[in-house]
């Protein structure tokens, strides 16, 4: 009875939520550790599908760095990193559309899908919704920079009751071009700017954005990020993350998450309970 009891307090704990977030576009990017395991794969696909169910728009932005270094290597195809970004060059712009596309994408619809909603895999050149430039061609080659966003594509998705899940790959505007390879949490950014979406949440493989002795803070103003940025509290690879929270909230977005995607159902823990996990980032 103790714990049919403690059910039922989860649930009403979780209500002021789903009132407050129903009918509301969620843009969540999704790799890193919390890829790394069928179980937290699972728990993922449930977290999505309970949100959908109870009235949230979820979009799932993912990403598959370590996907496409496994297969490169298997290929015997050289990679290379300048300042943490891969340097694509069009055989490698193949591997990762194959990559991204073809394997993660997929796997993840799949598993959505076998939850019971249903969701629908697509890339930033599906639509042309995503258009990109060169973020430096000398230096990265294929590695681009969003420069423009159609929401109109993923909005008839979601309206047509579908959960869509977005490889981060752009289109040109150059017939016959391959496309970009696009870090995926700038994506997700600018996917819910685009998409007017209340949150965008960042599963990381840390708990969210540590002081200097390694604490968890849990509510940061985009001022204070700026000032451990430069202090050098937050730094490697947690500054893009930040930035992409930062560059989220100035084009609208409600409130940017960082969460640890290796915790359980971490998403529900954040987005339904008063307590949360990780670090909430507002203007």
């Amino acid at each position: 009875m103790k714990d049919n009891i403690a059910v039922v307090k989860t649930l009403l704990d979780a209500l002021p939520y789903i009132k407050k977030f129903k009918n509301e576009k969620i843009v969540i990017k999704y790799g890193g550790s919390a890829q790394s395991s069928d179980e937290l794969k699972m728990q993922f696909a449930q977290d999505i599908v309970l949100l959908h169910f109870v009235g949230l728009k979820p979009v799932v932005v993912h990403g598959g760095g370590k996907k496409i270094t496994e297969l490169l290597s298997k290929l015997n195809i050289p990679t290379q990193f300048v300042d943490g970004q891969r340097v694509t060059t069009e055989e490698i712009m193949r591997v990762v559309e194959m990559v991204l596309s073809g394997d993660i994408n997929k796997d993840i619809v799949a598993l959505i899908n076998t939850q019971g909603s249903k969701a629908l895999g697509v890339s930033g050149k599906d639509g042309h919704f995503l258009e990109a430039v060169p973020k430096d061609f000398d230096v990265l080659g294929y590695t681009g920079v969003i420069e423009h966003v159609d929401p109109s594509f993923i909005n008839d998705i979601i309206d047509d009751g579908l959960i869509p899940v977005i490889a981060p790959i752009a289109s040109s505007s150059a017939v016959g071009h391959p496309g970009f390879n696009i870090n995926a949490d700038l994506a997700a950014s600018k996917v819910a700017v685009a998409l007017k979406a209340n949150k965008v949440l960042f599963l990381t493989d840390t708990p969210g954005v540590l002081d200097k002795s390694g604490k968890l803070i849990t509510n940061l103003s985009v001022e204070k990020t700026n000032a451990l940025k430069d202090d050098g509290t937050i730094h490697g690879g947690m500054l893009p993350k930040v930035d992409a929270c930062i560059e989220a909230l100035r084009g609208g977005v409600s409130r940017a998450h960082i969460i640890d995607g290796r915790l359980e159902h971490s998403l529900l823990l954040e987005i339904l309970t008063s307590s949360g996990v990780g670090t909430c980032i507002e203007l």
